[in-house]
């Protein structure tokens, strides 16, 4: 009991999909898939990992098994409303064409995060908004089974293929919000480290820090016991730190730990030189493990501003992205207020804070600073300082007189901000974000 009212929970849930690991999976797709019973598929991917070659080797995958093929090559990078609906749109004149059975997603977790809005319109009745979370939109449950999703991951880092939260911006409203329900966790993830080790560095950078705190977020979330209980029906898949989610995060850190500077590291005069291949394996390791992590635990304060952050963006251009479009990578977003974040959630749970920076900070200094709130931060500025992220939200374009707008987004986020380990506030928030303006 919390205070002798109310009882307290003593359940948790753990799911996951189907996983295929390792050089050389993605060409096993069709085999999988055809196990199915599919007999044509739609294959989601974005223009630049279709013209990598990733999309049509696992295309060629499924032709091989007996699978028609039907490619959706516009998937954008950071999806809006209004590229959702295209793709729906797209997927539902060629299921009423010749019908489709599957959706298999090859690119980042965007890509991804299409497949998952395709798979779930494709079957269900109404738009995109009827789906998307309150208050922004509906948040109408699945009627219907979703169509089955292989999601093949081509970055390392956004956890995608192990969740069920579709992420997306409403263009008209600024605000950067999803879809959730245990329906969209994908049936298969296939994790093929030769297809993310063409990473350039700027995404691994980016992407990575995602994974931490993917990792982070979820090792430091309120414990699953220290929440009012639920009945069956109110479950839902975020239910707090726990035995199962503490396994992956915990490895996923030490991971990290090893891997991550490596793999962003690129000798001088050759900055477009794949990673180092122990380097990447170990990332895409990483992302699944903190996918599988987070994908049940949840995640809480520094995602919860993220997405006003990269909603909000003005003019900033990151390196190694494609095209001109101003945005602010999801895992860059995310980082940007992480040191400040944890410093605040420090003392809900000290000891949790303190095992999470050792992992993640391996053998550096940083390892040998002082036990206190100023550990972890201290481990985080370090590391994306070493892996070329901006110095805080000033370097991406936000000022003082940006903290309250930021705040007010971030403050939408409550189906994050419940999983906090210590309730918080718009003044907590403000003090998070006007903090991170400079990191050092």
């Amino acid at each position: 009991m919390s205070d002798g009212a109310s009882p307290l929970e003593s359940v948790f849930t753990y799911a996951a999909p189907a996983l295929k690991f390792g050089r050389g999976a993605a060409t096993e797709v069709g085999y999988d898939v055809r196990g199915w019973g599919a007999r044509r598929a739609l294959v989601v991917t974005d223009p630049d990992v279709a013209a990598a070659g990733h999309a049509e080797t696992v295309a060629d995958s499924l032709r091989a098994h007996g699978i028609e093929v039907v490619v959706y090559d516009r998937a954008r990078v950071e999806p809006t409303d209004a590229s959702l609906i295209d793709a729906v749109d797209f997927a539902r004149a060629e299921s009423g064409r010749a019908g489709i059975d599957a959706v298999v997603a090859v690119g980042g977790g965007s890509s991804i995060d299409t497949g998952k809005a395709v798979a779930l319109l494709l079957t269900n009745p109404g738009d995109l908004m009827d789906y998307i979370n309150a208050p922004v939109g509906k948040a109408r449950a699945p009627e219907r089974p979703v169509l089955p999703l292989a999601a093949v991951p081509t970055t390392t880092g956004t956890g995608s293929e192990s969740t069920t939260i579709c992420v997306l911006d409403v263009l008209s409203l600024k605000v950067k919000t999803g879809i959730s329900h245990p329906a969209l966790r994908p049936r298969l993830a296939v994790v093929d480290p030769s297809l993310s080790a063409t990473q350039p560095a700027g995404v691994i950078a980016a992407a990575g820090m995602d994974i931490a705190c993917h990792a982070l977020e979820s090792y430091t979330a309120r414990w699953f016991a220290d929440q009012p209980a639920k009945t069956a029906e109110q479950r839902v898949p975020y239910c707090g730190s726990n035995p199962i989610s503490d396994v992956w995060s915990e490895r996923a850190l030490g991971l990290l730990a090893g891997a991550f500077r490596a793999a962003v590291r690129r000798e001088p005069g050759d900055p477009d030189a794949p990673a180092d291949p122990a380097a990447a394996d170990a990332m895409a390791l990483a992302a699944t493990f903190a996918g599988l992590g987070f994908g049940n635990a949840g995640v809480h304060v520094p995602h919860a501003n993220a997405y006003p952050i990269a909603g909000r963006v003005r003019d900033f251009r990151p390196a190694d992205y494609p095209g001109q479009e101003p945005m602010v990578p999801h895992g860059m977003a995310v980082g940007l207020t992480a040191p400040e974040a944890f410093r605040f959630t420090f003392d809900a749970a000290p000891q949790r804070h303190l095992r999470a920076a050792r992992l993640l900070a391996g053998a550096t200094d940083a390892s040998a600073a002082a036990d206190g709130p100023d550990l972890l931060p201290t481990v985080l500025v370090d590391l994306m300082r070493d892996i070329g992220l901006p110095n805080g939200l000033a370097a991406v374009g936000y000022g003082a007189g940006d903290v309250d707008d930021l705040v007010a987004g971030a403050l939408q986020q409550q189906r994050l901000l419940a999983t906090a380990p210590k309730d918080v506030t718009a003044e907590d928030l403000a003090g998070v974000v006007g903090a991170s303006l400079e990191l050092w």
